[in-house]
């Protein structure tokens, strides 16, 4: 499947007339408790030659292939990627630190992943994730019988809270890393261990009865994670800033 990939990205910038500066997986294999069936899911981020961009009407910022039964390939133009970046999308955050990465531009990317850093807003991160977290854990995890999958998702989502709360920096994409950061419980720790043990296994995840632990940690922990966001804010990013990721699109396109 590796080489297969490595063959896709190859002829997306052949087709497209794109330079791939980093790809990587996402989903349950990036997160770490894919099971033998699960698909791959890869994420790139790329850029045209300089006159794209030089033009009065903007192109369409996204490549796309047809999602098959086992590969899903997209990716964000290297503007469009910065324009999320200035907003610290968790999204694009999670992509840099995938555990699995297919291909990646060292030199550019080593100044894009400082800017990274430069533009980190823990408070925007927070408030995406718990938002998610209340949404999903919401449809999905009421009643007595809930979609045993979903706990996966609404998991990783306040994991990734508690980490922000606690100061460690850009949220990692790895389950292990988040589980091994913030959950010091034992018993919760083995619930989750239970139940990724259960995913990679490939048993039927679609619906059984909630796991009173981890429920009850979600519970608590979205309605204590509503009054902490409430007393976050974000702040802008300074003019210095602005003209550095500028300065560092404009030389990324020289290269």
């Amino acid at each position: 499947m590796h080489q297969r990939i490595q063959e896709t990205l190859t002829h997306i910038e052949a087709e497209h007339g794109v330079r791939i500066l980093y790809a990587c997986e996402s989903g349950s294999r990036g997160w770490g408790f894919d099971s033998a069936d699960s698909d791959w899911d890869v994420r790139f981020i790329y850029c045209h030659p300089r006159d794209w961009y030089l033009s009065i009407d903007e192109a369409r910022d996204v490549i796309e292939l047809p999602i098959d039964d086992v590969l899903d390939v997209n990716g964000w133009d290297l503007r469009k990627s910065l324009r999320l970046m200035k907003k610290s999308n968790p999204v694009l955050l999670e992509w840099l630190s995938s555990p699995i990465v297919y291909r990646e531009d060292a030199g550019a990317m080593a100044a894009y992943r400082s800017l990274v850093q430069d533009f980190y807003q823990p408070a925007a991160c927070l408030h995406h994730y718990l938002h998610m977290a209340k949404g999903n854990f919401r449809e999905y995890l009421q009643g007595e019988t809930v979609w045993l999958k979903k706990y996966f998702y609404v998991l990783r989502l306040i994991l990734a809270c508690l980490w922000i709360e606690r100061g460690l920096g850009i949220v990692p994409m790895a389950f292990d890393d988040l589980v091994g950061g913030v959950v010091n419980d034992s018993e919760l720790k083995n619930s989750i261990s239970k139940l990724i043990e259960s995913k990679r296994s490939g048993a039927e995840m679609e619906s059984g009865l909630r796991i009173p632990v981890i429920h009850s940690f979600l519970e608590c922990e979205i309605a204590r994670l509503v009054a902490v966001a409430a007393n976050t804010r974000r702040s802008p990013a300074s003019q210095e800033l602005l003209v550095k990721i500028n300065r560092y699109f404009r030389d990324t396109l020289g290269q």
